[in-house]
């Protein structure tokens, strides 16, 4: 008998509780004492052993542990911007590593999750140092703290014997003597073992309605041995087609010797670290495929073309290329219908060894045959029953606000929500309600929108606006009208929601009526805020249009926001500032609602309200603080500045005029309402009430006729909340009362049983 050796990290969480992390295999198991903890890690490896021959890889001979200081600099990240501490920190890293039975070396960094090799034993310490600070960069201040506090670790060891001349394999794909390495380091087999699927999906992985898809597949895999490319929109259902005819691959019943191994495109050149190597390893991975009969599944198959080299030529894509015209690699995969046109644009002779089975979406009756079987599934053996109506509103509000998806993937991801939800909720059923509850978390739209037994209340939707808006009734209309027309489905479902350019001068109220229109369409549900905002002053040289919608393997600032929030009112602001480029990349956004790379992935915005503020014009004015605003003067810039393609994609310019005394009073009011919603306030049950002679002051020097409005915030902040902050600190047993606030004499009163005064410049 020969022995495996495991390092086992284990913790004292308590008296009588031991946590044992057993390393590179992601067991964890927590019982009384450490010898429990190895008896039941011990027992586990062994059933898995004598039942299926299948155990965790583990290739180090004589583990060791070392815990090493490395310095961070940890950096808190808000809406895409990141803010780096004054100062850097020592973390603790623990590191199991040692030599290896293949001669090398190995390193774990268990709670970093993550491993490497190396060859020469000094280069331990500047490899750990490196993959660690890059890791905990990615993490947030607080996730570095609980590493700092954490309890210290010790190392044990846990082994299992096994006997060398048994056939057997290990989980990963690995078989003893380490055949197939490289292959089990860069792709998993599929399918998975069952030990493996119970930790994914709970739904099945059926091809419904499209089993002839399914049999061809099949055929071309074994009977003309091709390379078979998948192509249809998201959601036809290809990764299930293919998944189906894998399995019958696989079966018992099968008498075919094929084995397939799925692999992420990254994974070949992520273990590469210096020049040629991803090359070699992808030499010895076919070559382990030929071995094990083995056919590679692609999941991300136009990452090929991007993974490797500079540029499609020399990328890995190309690299195998030479393998599958000489039938020495066979592969399937799945690719979009534009992703296949950019692959056969920049690399041909890579697309021309493939078969294409193409997979159309299903008709509707197909659609609700394959939802009813969804719905059977889940009453079976979930025991949650999903009513018919909620079924066909799913559908209904899918196919309008979901165009760029297609059934019946995105129902059966929907409804999967739905169900999980029901899960957590410990309901065994799904009502029209439910789906329209869950449609509002993933949208952030309100029910308005998705019931059509709602009327809109045209009083209330004004007042709604004219409550945040003021001073600005052609502002508060155009944004009525947006409503409206959504709300009776007449927008056009091919572009975005609605185009707009908000023009007048600073200061006005433009940013704060998009504000207060991405809340009313996107803010009821929704975790993060529905509004995108991104300064087009970022973007004033061409070199930094690749920044702004992306190049190659990155990803623009715009294409992340939209894909993270697809439904979202996206605010470009000072539009003017940015590059000529700029405007033309956003031709095809404004006119189809969608953005598409040279790798054939597409960005849809047409679920978004787009919205570009500009000052131009507003130099032309007569005033610019005080009166009224010239519509003309603000179109006429706008069309001698902007090519007219441009201009022609805009549904509406809506001119916002400059203040009266009046509005900026208006403005004053609403700011210090706002203020009672701040925590401060809020926890003590404190209300605030302001004077109109406070109110008047304010109003007076927060305005300024060259910036409008925007100096308001600022001066109540030094005026109203310094002082406010000053007094209650001092009074911290203050709670549940009234505080009126005045100013008399140039002097700040707060009234509270006891008045107290500060001068007005504190």
């Amino acid at each position: 008998m020969e022995k495996i050796t495991y390092p086992l990290l284990h913790y004292q969480l308590d008296e009588g509780e031991v946590l044992g992390i057993l390393v590179g295999t992601g067991y964890q198991v927590v019982d009384k004492d450490l010898k429990s903890v190895k008896a039941t890690l011990s027992t586990y490896l062994k059933r898995q052993y004598k039942k299926f021959d299948d155990y965790p890889h583990s290739a180090l001979t004589n583990p060791r542990m070392k815990t090493f200081e490395v310095k961070v600099r940890p950096t808190y990240r808000d809406n895409g911007r990141s803010y780096p501490s004054g100062k850097s920190i020592k973390v603790p890293v623990v590191a199991i590593y040692g030599p290896t039975q293949h001669g090398y070396f190995e390193c774990h960094l268990p709670l970093l999750e993550e491993s490497f090799y190396y060859y020469e034993a000094k280069l331990l310490n500047a490899l750990v140092q490196n993959f660690a600070t890059n890791l905990l960069n990615q993490k947030s201040p607080e996730q570095i703290y609980r590493m700092i506090v954490s309890l210290q670790p010790e190392l044990d060891q846990v082994i299992l014997r096994i006997n060398p001349y048994r056939n057997y394999s290990f989980n990963n794909g690995w078989n003893f003597g380490n055949q197939f390495a490289s292959l089990s380091a860069m792709a998993e087999r599929y399918p998975y073992n069952k030990n493996v699927r119970r930790n994914l999906s709970i739904f099945p992985e059926a091809a419904w309605e499209l089993e002839h898809k399914v049999s061809e597949v099949i055929d071309k895999l074994v009977n003309t041995r091709s390379n078979v490319l998948v192509v249809g929109k998201h959601g036809v259902g290809k990764s299930s087609v293919l998944r189906q005819a894998i399995k019958k691959l696989s079966s018992k019943k099968s008498k075919l010797e094929l084995t397939f191994w799925q692999l992420m495109s990254q994974r070949i050149t992520a273990r590469a670290k210096y020049l040629g190597e991803w090359q070699e390893n992808v030499e010895v991975l076919i070559t382990e495929l030929q071995a094990a009969n083995g056919v590679l599944w692609v999941v991300d198959v136009i990452q090929l073309l991007q993974t490797g080299g500079d540029g499609p030529e020399d990328s890995v894509a190309a690299f195998l290329t030479a393998f599958l015209q000489n039938d020495k690699l066979q592969m399937v995969g799945e690719v979009t219908p534009m992703q296949l046109e950019s692959m056969r644009r920049m690399l041909p002779g890579f697309v021309e060894n493939f078969q294409v089975i193409e997979i159309d979406e299903l008709p509707e009756n197909q659609i609700f045959t394959i939802l009813d079987k969804f719905s059977e599934y889940c009453s079976k053996n979930l025991k949650i029953n999903i009513q018919r109506e909620a079924l066909e509103l799913s559908y209904r509000l899918l196919l309008r606000y979901y165009p760029y998806d297609s059934f019946p993937g995105k129902a059966i991801k929907f409804l999967s929500q739905c169900v999980n939800d029901a899960q957590s909720q410990k309901r065994d059923n799904i009502e029209r309600k439910h789906t329209i509850d869950n449609f509002v978390k993933q949208t952030g739209m309100p029910e308005l929108f998705l019931r059509d037994d709602m009327l809109l209340d045209n009083q209330e939707l004004h007042e709604h606006f004219s409550g945040q808006i003021i001073g600005q009734a052609t502002a508060i209309d155009a944004l009525c009208g947006v409503v409206k027309i959504f709300k009776a489905g007449l927008n056009n479902p091919q572009k975005p929601i609605n185009t707009m350019i908000f023009a007048g001068p600073t200061g006005v109220g433009k940013t704060a009526s998009t504000k207060a229109l991405s809340e009313y369409f996107f803010g009821k549900g929704q975790k993060r805020s529905p509004l995108v905002r991104i300064d087009m002053s970022e973007f004033q040289h061409p070199a930094q249009l690749a920044r702004f919608i992306g190049t190659g393997g990155e990803v623009g600032k715009l294409v992340e926001e939209i894909r993270q929030r697809p439904f979202a009112v996206l605010l470009l602001d000072e539009i003017e500032k940015a590059d000529p480029s700029v405007f033309d990349a956003l031709l095809t956004v404004l006119d189809e609602g969608m953005l598409v790379d040279a790798y054939g992935r597409v960005t849809n915005f047409r679920n978004t309200i787009i919205i570009m503020t500009s000052n131009l014009g507003a130099t032309n004015q007569a005033s610019i603080g005080f009166g009224g605003g010239n519509a003309a003067s603000y179109d006429s810039a706008i069309g001698k500045f902007f090519r007219p393609e441009f201009v022609n994609r805009i549904d509406t310019v809506v001119t916002f005029k400059a203040l009266s005394q009046e509005d900026i009073l208006k403005i004053t009011e609403l700011e210090l309402k706002n203020l009672q919603k701040r925590e401060g306030f809020s926890k003590r049950g404190l209300e605030l009430d302001f004077s109109d002679v406070l109110k008047q002051h304010l109003a007076s020097i927060g305005f300024d006729e060259r910036y409008g409005a925007r100096p308001l915030q600022r001066s109540i902040e030094n005026e109203i909340i310094a002082p406010l902050a000053k007094w209650l600190l001092e009074y911290p047993k203050v709670n549940n009362r009234h505080l009126h606030v005045d100013l008399k004499a140039g002097l700040l009163s707060i009234k509270q049983g006891k008045k107290i005064t500060y001068p007005i410049s504190t």
